[in-house]
C-alpha cells in the first residue's frame, strides 16, 4: 500500500523550494571531520614538484610536508595519509629501502608529529613505492610470493608505528597481513596503533596517475590482479572484510570510490565498522580535466561526489581534495 498521499495533496518539490528548507531537510552531510588528505612526498631537492597527471597536486618534501600538517590542522583536517617517491636508485626487487629506519617517510611522521601532533599521520604500508618491478609485495619467476611479502610488510608497519604514525593502513592486498602485523605491534608494544585495511582493493583503471606520482608506472611489470580485486565481485569484498576484522582490522578502506558505492554500503551494512572510501587518483584526475575543459564545475563536482561516499556509509573519504574541500565546507 502507498503510504503517501496522492498528488495534489503531496507536492514533493515544496521541500526543494529554497535553500534554507533544502538545508534543514538534507539527509547526508559532508563535515571537515570526515576529511583524510593524501599527500605524495619525495626526498628530492625541490620543496614542490608538480605531478603532470594530477593538476594541483605536488609531490612535497618534508619541509613542505611539516607546513602541510600545520594547515590541515588550522583547516580542521583530521588526518593526512603519506604516500611516499622514492628515488629509483634506492629501489630493487625486494623493496628494501621499505624498512630503512631512516627512510623518507619515518623521517616525515616524525616531523610532521613534531610540528602538528593534534592530526593523524596514516602511513601507507605496501612495498611498490620501494620495488623496482612495481609490485606490492616479493615478486620471484614472476609470481608474487605471499608469505615472503607479509613478512617485509610486517618490518615495515612496526618501524612507520615506532616512528609515530597513528594509523597503519596496509594496502597490498596480501593474505594474512592484517593478522601479523597486528601480532607484530602488541609485540613491539604499540597496541593503540590503529590499522585501517584496505580490506576491498580492486584492480582498477583509476591509478594511473597515483602510479605516476610515485613514480612506480613505468617499472610496474604485468598487473596486480592476482592480488587485487576483480572489480566484478562484490561478495567476495564481504569475505576479504570479514577475514580482515578476524585478524585486527579497526577500520575498513574500499578503494577505489565512485564506481564502489555499492561496496561501500555492503561493508558497512555487514560490519559496522568505521569505513572509509579512497577517492583515488584517476577520479581526482577526471574532474580537474573537465573542470579545465569547462565541462563540469569543479567545486559542486567535489562536493557532489564527497556526498556520494557518504551517503553510500562511508564514515570519511580519503582525497587529495581535502584542503579545497575543507575551505568549501567552512
Amino acid at each position: 500500500m502507498n503510504p503517501f498521499a496522492p498528488f495534489p495533496a503531496l507536492r514533493p518539490r515544496r521541500l526543494r523550494q529554497a535553500d534554507w528548507i533544502r538545508r534543514l531537510t538534507a539527509e547526508t552531510h559532508v563535515r571537515r571531520d570526515d576529511l583524510i588528505w593524501a599527500l605524495i612526498i619525495h626526498d628530492g631537492r625541490q620543496a614542490r614538484m608538480p605531478v603532470a597527471a594530477m593538476p594541483g597536486v605536488e609531490r612535497l618534501d618534508i619541509d613542505s610536508a611539516v607546513g602541510a600538517a600545520i594547515e590541515a590542522r588550522e583547516a580542521g583536517i583530521p588526518a593526512i595519509a603519506l604516500f611516499p617517491h622514492i628515488d629509483s636508485a634506492k629501489k630493487d626487487g625486494a623493496g628494501a629501502e621499505a624498512t630503512n629506519p631512516d627512510g623518507l617517510v619515518a623521517r616525515a611522521v616524525k616531523a610532521m608529529k613534531a610540528a602538528a601532533p593534534e592530526v593523524g599521520l596514516m602511513v601507507d604500508v605496501a612495498l611498490d613505492p620501494y620495488t623496482d618491478h612495481g609490485h606490492d609485495g616479493v615478486l620471484k619467476d614472476g609470481r608474487i610470493l605471499n608469505d615472503e611479502s607479509v613478512a617485509r610488510l610486517v618490518d615495515q608497519a612496526v618501524l612507520l608505528a615506532e616512528a609515530g604514525a597513528d594509523i597503519i593502513a596496509p594496502s597490498d592486498m596480501m593474505d594474512g597481513r592484517i593478522g601479523a602485523i597486528r601480532a607484530a605491534l602488541e609485540k613491539a608494544g604499540k597496541q593503540d596503533t590503529l590499522i585501517l585495511s584496505y580490506a576491498a582493493k580492486y584492480a582498477s583503471a583509476f591509478y594511473g596517475p597515483y602510479r605516476e606520482a610515485i613514480g612506480s608506472a613505468k617499472a610496474l611489470t604485468g598487473d596486480k590482479k592476482t592480488y587485487q580485486m576483480d572489480p566484478a565481485n562484490s561478495d567476495e569484498a564481504l569475505k576479504e572484510c570479514a577475514l580482515d576484522v578476524a585478524e585486527g582490522a579497526d577500520m575498513l578502506m574500499v578503494k577505489p570510490g565512485l564506481a564502489y558505492l555499492d561496496i561501500i554500503l555492503r561493508v558497512k551494512e555487514a560490519f559496522a565498522l568505521p569505513t572509509f572510501a579512497f577517492q583515488v587518483s584517476g577520479e581526482y584526475a577526471m574532474i580537474k580535466a573537465a573542470a579545465a575543459n569547462g565541462w563540469i564545475e569543479e567545486e559542486r563536482a567535489i562536493l557532489e561526489t564527497l556526498t556520494a561516499f557518504k551517503r553510500a556509509g562511508a564514515d570519511g573519504v580519503v582525497t587529495y581534495f581535502a584542503k579545497q574541500a575543507a575551505e568549501l565546507l567552512i
